[in-house]
């Protein structure tokens, strides 16, 4: 990398002489007339300075303009600005940081609303409003103006030209259809023997045909990609020689993060950068592939106060960040991260909205994931509330464009009552946290205990997921609440074990991420099924061990399929990859993250299990339901739309639901005459059963699949009602009945 010297000629007008940008004030560098509109948002500020640089050679030059300050915004019309300016502001201002002011004008900013970065800030003092020593930490409390300039070792935003929206024909796939593949960028296509070597990796590699091709055959119909957007890594990893891969540690909420495009888009510049997004997106729409980005605006990378000055911090820190409202410099950290932006401001609102409609209408994208979410619907005195009616999420949803988009929920955070599954506002989804903590108790968990002389749990909390979840998500004002689709089941994320680890493992292993094991959650209810991990070369597990782990993969995969409400894949589940266990990989940009395609045998196998599974689903609307069940019979219907029986087939009496020694369990669904029946059997105990199935409609019912079998089979048996069979210790079996002609 280049290192430019600092050549310090500058032109300076003052505000007296500086010509204003047009009222309505749109925010960050607009191309206009004969040059460019700039505003920032710094309301504590005494003087701002928008500064142009230009390179060359290996010198970087700067010429400063003083902007015009009008009701907390500072704007400025430069001309002669062209696309592909390299920009930045100085921020001038108290220094007082006992009132959380850290005002230092030798500190260039990232405008929050810049389209394009040229650079990854460079972690040193320099990057520090503060005096630090090399450790980075402070050499003063109170902390003491630093007067390094950090315009050689920070991100400068770059001048786009504006665009139109995106011109494409978006999916708009509907809840009930929408099957979600969380994904990572580089992760992806890092190892893909079938992608260029050029593009892998990258935006493009994601858009490759092979790549599509991959999804499309799997029957995957969203693709939700860990964070997108620019992002700087925290400074204990930096200091570790550690990345962070994941990138939730947001530098820019509208620039796309420049590593993961090709060399060749970087070399071009940020808008090249940009296009190579919009080109990925465009690609994926071809395909009928929705995009849902993962976003983070619940904290920036500027940490807490001992942090760096990059953006944020600069412009007006007691403006964008919670704070104690008897404390400015206490910082209200409900992300674990340092800092959590304060929703309770209009600005920061305004900023995230706008983001969201930049990446839906420029870019394309057709969702967000939102983390830590709660943190967007705090109010309060200190944050402390979480109202599920907050005026982002009003906004959210009744804005003409972001209300076509899929917003999804991670409910949760650090602060006070920071769980909140199920409690958010209408038409937006959560991720399932109960989902995912219920089938991994059922088939891994607890018959671990089992295995080893102990208890398992009773069938009611398995029946309500598989059912959908309307304990959480069937209340509210309107009928029906928000909605079965509300419930984005999930049995493994980005975030813990992968599903072959969950069946591997009883333990994390994150000896790599260098905090001596102690990171990453110790409540996995996971279980190796008899030997931990999956050995070494001449000191493996015994081939049952592994069978065990496989059929255990293919309990929950049909659980998280056959459920009522939206699945969402982990990338490589549905082969069997592995992280060695490590539970906590946000650090780790190499083959414990990535996806390796050189597949075993059992491997494919799996993988055609899932996308068989997953067309199951597809043909059968049985099998996805937009309406929580009422579990009686609707119009000329003889058969409810679901029933429960248990294995006598008849009906499940009450007293059978508490009992933690009976897990087998029946459950019919009717296709209502207009498509065919499905009886999903479930047998959680160590033993094999004998069942009886119920009548249903008297017809004969199509055993489609079981989860004793290593692949898909093309030849069914068929059982006629009430017929008497016997199911495997720790299966699944689903039946499929045509309905009566």
């Amino acid at each position: 990398m280049t290192t430019w010297q600092l050549t310090p000629r500058y032109q300076a007008f003052d505000a007296a002489e500086a010509e204003p940008a047009s009222i309505p004030i749109r925010l960050g560098a607009t191309l206009i007339g004969d040059g460019a509109d700039f505003a920032v948002f710094a309301p504590g500020a005494a003087r701002v300075d928008v500064c142009l640089f230009a390179r060359v050679g290996s010198e970087l030059t700067e010429k400063r303009f003083t902007l015009n300050s009008a009701f907390g915004y500072w704007t400025g019309h430069v001309p002669h600005v062209e696309a592909g300016q390299l920009y930045g502001y100085r921020v001038h201002g108290r220094w007082a940081p006992e009132l959380g002011l850290y005002f230092n004008p030798a500190k260039v900013l990232l405008d929050p609303y810049a389209r394009a970065i040229l650079k990854t800030p460079t972690l040193c003092p320099a990057l520090y409003a503060h005096k630090v020593n090399d450790a980075l930490e402070p050499t003063a409390y109170p902390p003491l103006p630093d007067d390094h300039d950090s315009a050689l070792v920070t991100a400068l935003g770059i001048v786009l030209p504006d665009t139109q929206t995106a011109a494409d024909t978006r999916p708009f796939t509907p809840w009930d259809d929408t099957v979600i593949y969380e994904a990572h960028v580089k992760g992806l296509t890092q190892l893909a023997p079938d992608i260029p070597e050029e593009l892998r990796g990258t935006y493009a590699g994601l858009a490759h045909p092979h790549t599509i091709d991959r999804l499309k055959q799997l029957g995957i119909t969203a693709i939700e990609l860990l964070p997108i957007h620019a992002k700087m890594a925290e400074p204990f990893l930096t200091q570790r020689g550690l990345p962070n891969y994941w990138g939730y540690s947001t530098l820019s909420f509208f620039s796309p993060e420049p590593s993961y495009a090709t060399r060749s888009a970087q070399e071009r510049g940020g808008a090249a950068v940009v296009e190579e997004v919009r080109a990925m997106v465009r690609a994926l729409h071809e395909a009928g592939i929705e995009v849902i980005l993962d976003v983070v605006y619940n904290h920036t990378c500027e940490g807490g106060n001992d942090g760096p000055t990059v953006s944020w911090r600069g412009l007006d820190q007691p403006s964008y960040y919670l704070h104690s409202p008897t404390d400015p410099a206490r910082l209200i950290d409900t992300t674990g991260c340092g800092n959590s932006l304060d929703f309770r401001r209009q600005h920061v609102v305004a900023m995230a909205l706008d983001s969201l409609r930049y990446w839906a209408s420029d870019i394309g994208v057709d969702g967000f994931r939102f983390d830590l979410a709660v943190t967007l619907g705090r109010r309060g005195d200190q944050g402390e509330q979480f109202d599920s009616s907050h005026p982002f999420y009003v906004a959210l949803t009744t804005d003409p464009l972001l209300r076509t988009v899929k917003i999804i929920n991670e409910p949760w955070d650090l602060g006070p009552n920071g769980w909140q599954t199920g409690r958010f506002i209408q038409l937006t989804a959560d991720w399932n946290d109960h989902f995912r903590d219920t089938a991994r108790s059922f088939w891994v968990a607890q018959p671990r205990a089992m295995s080893s002389g102990g208890y398992g749990g009773d069938l009611r909390d398995l029946a309500t997921r598989l059912a959908g979840s309307a304990d959480l998500f069937g209340h509210g004002r309107i009928p029906g609440g928000r909605g079965a689709f509300a419930s984005v089941n999930f049995i493994t994320a980005h975030d813990g074990f992968t599903l072959r680890d969950l069946v591997s493992f009883d333990s994390k292993h994150n000896d790599a991420n260098l905090e001596n094991n102690r990171d990453g959650s110790n409540d996995n209810k996971s279980w190796n099924h008899g030997w931990e991990g999956d050995g070494t070369p001449g000191n493996r597990p015994n081939p049952g061990i592994f069978a065990r782990r496989r059929q255990t993969m293919r309990n929950l995969l049909a659980t998280l399929i056959f459920s009522t409400g939206t699945p969402m894949l982990c990338a490589g589940d549905e082969f069997g990859r592995t992280q060695q266990g490590n539970n906590n990989s946000y650090c780790q940009d190499n083959e414990i993250s990535w996806l390796n395609y050189d597949h075993s045998q059992w491997q494919t196998d799996l993988r055609d299990t899932v996308a068989y599974l997953l067309s199951i689903r597809r043909e059968h609307r049985v099998l996805r339901p937009i309406r929580f069940y009422t579990e009686v019979q609707s119009g000329l219907d003889p058969v409810p739309d679901l029933g429960w029986f248990d294995t006598s087939g008849d009906p499940m009496p009450e007293h059978k639901w508490f009992d933690a020694q009976g897990r087998t369990l029946q459950m019919l669904r009717s296709g209502r005459g207009h498509d065919v029946d499905a009886l999903l059997v479930l047998n959680g105990s160590l033993r094999e059963c004998e069942i009886t199935l119920p009548e249903g409609r008297t017809t004969p019912f199509e055993l489609v699949w079981d989860s004793t079998w290593e692949r898909p089979r093309t030849v069914h048996d068929v059982y006629a009602p009430r017929a008497v069979t016997r199911i495997a210790p720790l299966s699944i079996r689903l039946f499929l009945a045509n309905p009566a002609r």
